[in-house]
């Protein structure tokens, strides 16, 4: 086999009714695409998933299936994949018909002419998204924007390609879940790699959706604060040292205009320690994460 230029990873956990025709339009897309690794990882599907990828590969010569013994979730499947990928860029992709995976041989051109990551964006003209998953991911963008500092049109697309080593630089801190895709994209960004956001169309999915909105929108969040806190942690920090130092303020202000005088209370020295110690602490943070990265 040629050595690929581009690995495309695809994920999939009891898709038995959308995976061969996820495959055979991957391949239909990608016949001028030259040479390409198609890679599906089984994250130990109970239905008839692993039947299908199992009589696929015997299908198709160039197809290569790894099977997980149970699921992992979907960041271990990705991980997964990039361990075992072979190409230069990584793709990666859904098995349920949502994204439009004609566009890949155009993401992956973009990514080669020195992006580090190139984002599908669901911001195009035609984009059907369920109202109760839009109204916490306009919070968490906003969220992940301000610890960015820059604009993000969509923080965990799954349609996206980058570049493999770095991936694989990160590989020990990205998830095991579905917010996989929030922490590389937040990780490239506080680690200020090119990333470009292309507007992409997403389409109803084909069977039953895996997402639990809310529990996995209080683990976006907690992901969110954690991966800020490993690249960004003045910024995640400052909040709250804002908070502290105004209500420091506040209490000695009230202090000094006391009935009895002026008068510093063990409230005001506390509140002083705690705004202290927090700036204290993002200094060292950060300090620590700068030489961390050399």
């Amino acid at each position: 086999m040629p050595e690929p230029a581009f690995t495309l990873i695809v994920p999939a956990y009891n898709e038995e009714g959308a995976i061969l025709e996820t495959i055979r339009s991957l391949r239909s897309y990608l016949t001028d695409a030259g040479p390409y690794e198609l890679l599906i990882v089984n994250d130990g599907s109970t239905d008839k998933t692993r039947e299908i990828l199992e009589q696929a590969a015997k299908d198709d010569a160039g197809l290569s299936v790894v099977h997980h013994s149970r699921n992992s979730g979907y960041g271990s499947a990705l991980k997964t994949g990039v361990r075992r990928a072979r190409g230069e860029y990584i793709v990666i992709t859904d098995a349920d018909g949502t994204y439009p995976n004609h566009r890949v041989p155009e993401l992956v051109a973009k990514c080669a002419e020195g992006w580090d990551m190139v984002v599908g964006a669901r911001t195009g003209d035609d984009v059907t998204y369920p109202l109760i998953r839009k109204i916490p991911k306009t919070f968490l963008k906003a969220y992940a924007s301000w610890i960015a500092r820059q604009a993000i049109p969509d923080i965990n697309s799954g349609l996206r390609v980058f570049r493999r080593d770095l991936a694989e630089s990160y590989l020990h801190f990205l998830p095991g879940g579905f917010s996989f895709t929030t922490t590389i994209t937040l990780a490239m960004l506080t680690s200020y790699r090119k990333v470009l956001f292309v507007p992409i169309d997403y389409h109803p999915r084909i069977g039953k959706s895996k997402i639990k909105p809310v529990r996995d929108t209080l683990n976006f969040v907690q992901l969110i604060a954690r991966t800020g806190m490993y690249f960004a942690p003045v910024r995640v920090l400052l909040p709250i040292i804002g908070l502290a130092a105004l209500a420091t303020l506040i209490s000695f202000g009230v202090d000094l205009t006391h009935d009895d005088g002026p008068n510093l209370t063990d409230k005001t020295v506390m509140l002083f320690m705690l705004t202290l110690n927090s700036g204290m602490f993002a200094l060292l943070a950060d300090m620590i994460d700068k030489r961390s990265r050399g």
